[in-house]
This record gives C-alpha cells, structure tokens and sequence, in this order.
C-alpha cells in the first residue's frame, strides 16, 4: 500500500460517479484479490469467501442481468429512475467485484459443530464483510472508487448461470469499480462518545 493504513482507511469512501477505467492492469487487480482471500482471517479457518472479479463484457452482462430482473419487477416509472441510477454509477465502471459465500463450507461446518450451529453463517457473513472492506481499502488506495451494492437474492440464479458458478455459492455484494470522476461529498458522522466505551474494572 503507498499510504498509511490509517490513511487509507480514512479516504475509502463511496463513489458513485465512476469511470470505465482502472490504474492497474487485470493482473494487478487478480494480485490485489488474490492477496484479501488469503490474509483476511476467518472463523475456524473456514475460508468461506468466495470472490469474482467481472471486466469489459462480463461487467456489462452483470448489469444486464440486474436490469432485466428488476424491470419484470418493479413498476415503469420506479424502473426509469432505477436504469438511470445503474448506467450513471455502475455499469459505467470498469469492473465488479462478486463476494459470494460458499454454503457447503458453512452447512459442513454446522454438522462438524452442532453448539455452534446458529453462528456460522454469521461468521462467514462477517468473514465476507471483512474481504469486502479489505479489497475496498486496496482499491482506494490504488486510486480507484468503488461501492458496495446488494441486488442479491433477485439475481442469484442467473448470475451462478452466467458463469457456471457452483449453486451453493451464495451472493452477498456486488462491488463495480473504477476510477473516480468526482468526490464524495461530506459525511455526517455520529458523536464517538455514543459509540466507543472503555472499562477498566
């Protein structure tokens, strides 16, 4: 990473207004994935996540798919404002990042370990949230904006269809990508006092 981490984390942000180009090349972005799935920790080492990185044809099929969807149903005018929100902040990107979670992993895992039954999908749902925020800092920091959009379960089926993906991969968030056109404004955030507490007995 060329800036601090905290640094980092502090100008990740969301972006909507995205162009349809990326600073690194499709090696670099695969290095940059490839890098958050192995460092980034999970529950029991369950390594759940699965992760699809969508460009050029395949990023557009992905919005396709989400617009088709949506359009049998949503009214017209609702679907109107929907397709100008998706051709003006997502599919104008370079790419989408797919976060999936693999549900064989998690259903073995619940036999393997039945006390804990109930808490392995969260985990694998928090060990997801944590590959997201992950990939999301190293794309800011390489320059590029992304945001974080969830059209899932709507269109979990036809995207497994698209690209042969195992049926008991579940989506979670769809990430589209790209380099920024314009900066997101200020962000309100709450009093940390009524967030962050501190005991020492």
């Amino acid at each position: 990473m060329t800036k601090k981490f905290k640094d980092a984390i502090k100008s990740r942000r969301t972006f909507y207004q995205i162009d349809n180009k990326s600073t690194l090349s499709e090696k670099e972005l695969l290095d940059l994935i490839r890098f958050a799935v192995e460092y980034v920790p999970s529950a029991f080492n369950s390594q759940t996540t699965r992760v699809v990185l969508l460009t050029g044809e395949a990023h557009q099929k992905l919005w396709n798919i989400v617009k088709n969807t949506l359009r049998k149903r949503i009214s017209a005018e609702a679907f109107a404002k929907t397709e100008q929100k998706i051709d003006g902040s997502f599919s104008c990107g370079y790419g989408t990042i797919l976060y999936f979670e693999d549900m064989s992993v998690v259903h073995a895992l619940q036999e393997q370990f039945p006390t804990y039954k109930d808490n392995f999908p969260v985990w694998a749902e928090q060990a997801d949230a944590m590959h997201q925020f992950v990939i999301w800092t190293m794309l800011e920091d390489a320059g590029m904006g992304a945001s974080l959009q969830h059209y899932n379960p709507l269109v979990d089926d036809e995207v497994r269809a698209a690209w042969n993906l195992p049926l008991h991969w579940k989506l979670i968030a769809q990430m589209p990508f790209g380099v920024p056109v314009t900066r997101p404004g200020s962000k309100e955030v709450m009093p940390l006092d009524e967030r962050v507490f501190a005991f020492n007995d």
